[in-house]
């Protein structure tokens, strides 16, 4: 018995994986985002039991300004990944993606756009992995990275590049469809 999963039933599933995995960021990008004002704003003891479980304790008592510094880079990262997806459920809600002629422009800047989220990502994930590095030298108690959601940089910069590579392919394949629908 052999089994055959069509293009239509891949993209369904990986619609409904992205919408879950879009769920999940935009939680944790909220869940830092509100920390990082209660914190703030309303109780600094909050800075103990930071989102996840985080103690960012020693860091906001050594110095508010360091402290605003580590969490500004979290959510930036947050937001970031959030709405990487954001963007890959918008195309996948939107059946933007023609599978008879892959190659458009809409496709092409998709796919540049995701290129250049993953770069940001990686480019404000390797600052905070940099930034707590510098920290714990001063002599700052900090969680691990990963503990921080600021780990994997090199993984994203590698992805940027290579979408980078892939968008300038689809650009290329969308100039020759347009060239062949202008000759037939």
């Amino acid at each position: 018995m052999e089994i055959k999963i069509t293009t239509k039933q891949m993209l369904k599933v990986l619609h409904v994986l992205s919408w879950i995995i879009f769920i999940g960021l935009c939680i944790n990008a909220g869940g830092v985002l509100f920390n990082a004002f209660f914190a703030l704003l309303i109780n600094s003891i909050a800075a103990k039991n930071f989102w996840q479980h985080v103690d960012l304790s020693s860091l906001y008592d050594f110095d508010k300004g360091f402290f605003i510094t580590e969490i500004s880079l979290m959510c930036i990262v947050a937001i970031m990944q959030a709405f990487l997806f954001y963007l890959i459920v918008k195309i996948l809600n939107n059946k933007k993606i023609n599978v008879t002629q892959p190659f458009s422009t809409e496709i092409q800047h998709f796919i540049s756009n995701m290129s250049y989220l993953a770069l940001g990502i990686g480019l404000f994930s390797n600052w905070g992995v940099e930034y707590t590095k510098w920290l714990i030298a001063k002599g700052i108690t900090m969680p691990d990275i990963q503990s921080l959601r600021l780990g994997g940089a090199d993984v994203w910069l590698f992805m940027g590049i290579i979408l980078l590579v892939i968008a300038q392919v689809f650009k290329r394949g969308a100039e020759i469809q347009a060239e062949n629908e202008l000759t037939i």
